[in-house]
C-alpha cells in the first residue's frame, strides 16, 4: 500500500522559511513525478513544484527563486524548501506522486497547513 505523509507545515512570519517533507512508502518513489501542490482558501489546487525521477524540476512562476524541490532517494522523501515566504503562500500543501502515463498511479498525501503572517 502506498502512502504519502507530509510534515513541516506551520505558522511563520513573512520573510521566513519552512521546509516541507513528504515520506513516500511503497515501491513508487524511484519512478514517476513527485510534486507539491497547494490549495488556498476559496481557490483551486495548483502545482507549486515538481521533480522527475531524473531530477528535472519545474516551478510555478509565483515561487521561482524562493522555493526549491529536492528528493532523497535513500530516504524515499521529497522536500520543499520555502524561503522568503509571503502571506499569499498561505495554503494547504499536498504531496503528489504521479506515474502516468507509464504507470497507472496518482497518489496524494493528506496535506499540511502553511500559514504566513504579515
Amino acid at each position: 500500500q502506498v502512502q504519502l505523509v507530509e510534515s513541516g507545515g506551520g505558522l511563520v512570519q513573512a520573510g521566513g522559511s519552512l521546509r516541507l517533507s513528504c515520506a513516500v512508502s511503497g515501491s513508487i518513489f524511484s519512478s514517476g513525478v513527485l510534486g507539491w501542490y497547494r490549495m488556498a482558501p476559496g481557490k483551486q489546487r495548483v502545482l507549486v513544484a515538481a521533480i522527475t525521477s531524473g531530477g528535472i524540476t519545474n516551478y510555478a512562476d509565483s515561487v521561482k527563486g524562493r522555493f526549491t524541490i529536492s528528493r532523497d532517494n535513500a530516504k524515499n522523501t521529497v522536500y520543499l524548501q520555502m524561503n522568503s515566504l509571503k502571506p499569499e503562500d498561505t495554503a494547504v500543501y499536498y504531496c503528489n506522486a504521479d506515474g502516468r502515463p507509464v504507470d497507472d498511479y496518482d497518489y496524494w498525501g493528506q496535506g499540511t497547513q502553511v500559514t504566513v503572517s504579515s
